[in-house]
Parts: structure tokens; C-alpha cells; sequence
């Protein structure tokens, strides 16, 4: 256990550059815009896309942590990039001063991509009953890459390849578009490595209060942190409609996090 002093007013190094970075891509996804559907560009190649989906690219898996919303995705987008930077900046720098910068990066990284695995595993695993149901009617999972990749093109050429194959195999639409749906939908943000972030305050300054402001009393941060993590279990398990929030993915981080810290904790590290 360590004695939170944030004895320095100067971010560290890795705080920082994570800060600008992510700013910086956003900025930049701005710029790019969006394709015929709506979607922004650099997520297109970014973002981390359903493997099997034509999208996916292996570099996604470490590239999306430093992606978020943009205009594109509605109102309120901006609460993606603020939320996640404001944790990284409260939280980030006690730890990158106890863990330094090259472990902190490290750690960082790891729970990120941990969280991304999570994410992808369960995702895959819920989408096997609408794969089922794609193939009973005689569709297939080809059919929806075709439905894909005809959407960089525009909504009509989607529209038209989806007609065609519910034409060849009645039954198919709606299987078809929440397939298509899966293929095409993409999961972006920093949320898996900074929930990292919040295990690892919480097992090295467990006793530190913190004050929020939908709490009016202190809350110590390892009990913030279960709390936290229960919540994200609970919204997961429950997935209310319109939620598009990866919850698995902040499990993820939290699950990953606590393991590495226990881990490094074994060997001395920390």
C-alpha cells in the first residue's frame, strides 16, 4: 500500500502524452468526416470492428483505445473524450509516479487490450444464436460481408444486396441486419484502459477518500472501485435497449488491472 501524495503540479510523461494523443485523434477524426453512412472515417480503419467482420484489421485491437466519439455518433459525444481523459488525468498520475513510465505504459496498454478481449469474447459468444438463425433460413455469414462491404459505398447498395439475399432465402431480413449491425458497428475509446487505471488506485491508495458529486458523502476508493465494477456487471448482464455501451470492455480493464497489479505485486515489482 502506498501514501497518496500528489507531491508534483507537472503531469508525468506518459499522463501527458496519452492526454494529447487522444486529443489529437479526435481532432483529426473530426477533420476526416464520415462515409456514406455515417460513420466516421478513421474509425473505418481504427476502430475495432467484430473479427470476421471485412473491417476488422489486427492493428485495431491496440489502435481504438486512443478513438473516441465524434459529431457523428449524437449529442453528447463529447462526454466520451472528457470523461475518460479527466479519469486518466485524476488517477494516472499517482500511479505512473509509483509504477514509472515505462511499467505504467505497459500497464496501461495491457488493460486495454485485456478489455478489448473481453469485450470481443463476449460479443462473439452472443452473436452465435443470430448466426444460427442466419444459416437455418439458408443465408450466411458471406451474405452479410457483402452487405458490408456494399455499404462504403452507400446505404442503397447495402439495401440492394440485402434484398437479394432475402430474396434467394426468405426469413433472412431480420437476421441479416443484426448481423449486419454486428459486422459493422464499432467499439472505440480509452474506458478499458483507464478502468485499468481505477483498479490500480484502488489497490495501491485503497483508503484515499474521494469526493464525487452524485455522492454527498466521501466514498474510500477501493470500495468505489467494487462499487463501480458491480454496476458495470449488472448494466452488462442486463444490456437495456439503446445502451451501446461496451460494459465488458470496463470489465475487462478491471479484471486484467487487478490481475497484473497482483501479479507485479508477487514478483516485487511494485
Amino acid at each position: 500500500m502506498y501514501t497518496y501524495q500528489d507531491t508534483s503540479s507537472r503531469l508525468p510523461e506518459v499522463v501527458k502524452n496519452l492526454l494529447i494523443i487522444n486529443g489529437l485523434m479526435l481532432l483529426l477524426k473530426i477533420v476526416m468526416g464520415t462515409d456514406a453512412m455515417g460513420r466516421s472515417i478513421l474509425d473505418n480503419w481504427l476502430g475495432l470492428h467484430a473479427i470476421g467482420s471485412p473491417d476488422f484489421k489486427p492493428w485495431q485491437v491496440l489502435t481504438h483505445m486512443f478513438m473516441h466519439a465524434g459529431p457523428s455518433s449524437g449529442g453528447g459525444w463529447y462526454w466520451h473524450i472528457v470523461s475518460n481523459m479527466f479519469a486518466l488525468f485524476i488517477f494516472g498520475g499517482p500511479i505512473e509516479r509509483v509504477m514509472g513510465p515505462k511499467r505504467f505504459l505497459q500497464y496501461y496498454l495491457l488493460c486495454g487490450l485485456g478489455a478489448a478481449a473481453l469485450q470481443m469474447g463476449v460479443s462473439y459468444a452472443e452473436s452465435q444464436a443470430t448466426v444460427a438463425e442466419l444459416e437455418a433460413t439458408g443465408a450466411t455469414l458471406h451474405d452479410v460481408k457483402r452487405m458490408v462491404a456494399a455499404s462504403h459505398i452507400s446505404p442503397d447498395e447495402a439495401n440492394l444486396v440485402l434484398n437479394e439475399v432475402v430474396e434467394r432465402h426468405p426469413g433472412s431480413a431480420q437476421a441479416l441486419q443484426d448481423m449486419f449491425w454486428d459486422y459493422a458497428g464499432v467499439m472505440v475509446g480509452a474506458s478499458g484502459a483507464v478502468f485499468g487505471i481505477l483498479i490500480a488506485f484502488g489497490m495501491l491508495f485503497p483508503n484515499v477518500e474521494l469526493f464525487l458529486l452524485f455522492l454527498p458523502i466521501p466514498i474510500k476508493a477501493k470500495y468505489f472501485v467494487v462499487l463501480y465494477g458491480l454496476w458495470e456487471l449488472f448494466s452488462g448482464v442486463s444490456q437495456r435497449p439503446g445502451d451501446n455501451v461496451a460494459h465488458y470492455a470496463h470489465l475487462g480493464g478491471l479484471i486484467f488491472g487487478f490481475f497484473i497489479i497482483r501479479h507485479w505485486r508477487r514478483k516485487g515489482y511494485l
